[in-house]
């Protein structure tokens, strides 16, 4: 049962007053404590009643919340620890946390890339070694889709603490179809991943225009002066809810696009939708499906779409079906040659 900020303001508060051994500490004393500490913390003035802190009481002895307070009464009025070393701040990671926080590492550290988790990662082995908790090295158990060694991984620790900390930057970028970099200042907002590549989310400083930039196309990095705009214009949130991969034009607005698929290729998309917005029109007898969803075209659509081969035919819109089919025409051809 988790407990919720007042009821841990208050925990904390009989904590701090139980620990002090040079005042004897009656239920009126507890409650005129946790009232004083919540009015101060949270402006709460409506104050604690004597039945709140006596549950708080029972609950800091039980082991629900792992605490097993050695609370005890004496002179039949005044409370105490029992053990006066003891405090629930200075209580130790029980097993089941520990063994909880290694979960999490296991998972997290592929993303070591990041140069904040390098750090979090050392806290939690440190903890583990304090406490000498630490068992025998297990095989991981779940792996991520992960390229080692990707060109501009080197990026992503600098400008997640740039972004945190709100830091235009001027951005050195070359494209692969530019001759020379160019130079770009970028209030940046968001790092967002596709298929193993990253990208950087900002507005251009000087016309609120949104960018999207590869990290592996980033030449250098550095702050500039100019002062943080943020961009309307972009939620991160929802930023992407009608769009495959990370491409959005601006002005291009979304097209329904209704796709054909094969018996063998339905229950996959079934199972794994191409888009959120993707539902089903109909279902034949041999177990091919007619599917439909609403995003903006992009090279990721098409990418997506090209995926599945012979297993997905585009029915509308025209220009995306003629797209489609003559990007498999030219690949045929090279397979003709």
């Amino acid at each position: 049962m988790p407990a919720n900020k007042n009821a841990l303001i208050r925990y904390k508060t009989i904590d701090n007053c139980l620990s002090n051994r040079y005042r004897r500490w009656t239920i009126d004393d507890l409650v005129e404590a946790c009232s004083e500490a919540l009015y101060d913390c949270e402006g709460i003035s409506r104050g604690v009643s004597v039945r709140t802190v006596q549950a708080d009481l029972q609950m800091m002895r039980s082991d629900k919340l792992g605490y097993n307070a050695p609370i005890e009464v004496y002179d039949h009025k005044y409370y105490r620890y029992a053990d006066p070393d003891y405090s629930i701040t200075a209580m130790p990671l029980s097993k089941n946390d520990l063994e909880g926080l290694r979960q999490a590492v296991d998972m997290l550290r592929q993303l070591q890339d990041f140069d904040q988790f390098v750090e979090l990662s050392d806290v939690v082995s440190r903890l583990e070694e304090k406490l000498a908790l630490t068992g025998k090295k297990k095989s991981p158990i779940v792996h991520f889709d992960n390229v080692p060694n990707l060109k501009g991984l080197k990026w992503l620790g600098p400008l997640y603490a740039h972004i945190r900390h709100r830091q235009t930057l001027c951005i050195a970028y070359q494209s692969f179809t530019a001759r020379e970099p160019h130079e770009f200042v970028i209030c940046p907002h968001l790092l967002k991943e596709f298929r193993n590549r990253w990208f950087l989310y900002g507005t251009r400083q000087n016309d609120l225009q949104i960018y999207n930039l590869a990290l592996d196309r980033i030449i250098d990095i550095r702050p500039s002066d100019s002062p943080y705009r943020d961009n309307p214009n972009f939620d991160p949130a929802h930023y992407f809810d009608d769009v495959i991969g990370v491409t959005k034009n601006a002005g291009l607005k979304p097209q329904r696009i209704k796709i054909w698929t094969s018996a063998e290729q339905s229950d996959y998309i079934l199972t794994k939708p191409i888009h959120p917005s993707q539902l089903l029109l109909t279902r034949a007898k041999d177990g091919s499906c007619v599917f439909e969803f609403r995003v903006i075209v992009n090279v990721e659509l098409y990418s997506v779409l090209m995926s599945y081969g012979p297993g997905v035919k585009v029915m509308s819109p025209k220009f995306v079906a003629q797209h489609m089919r003559d990007r498999l025409n030219e690949a045929c051809k090279m397979y003709d040659e």
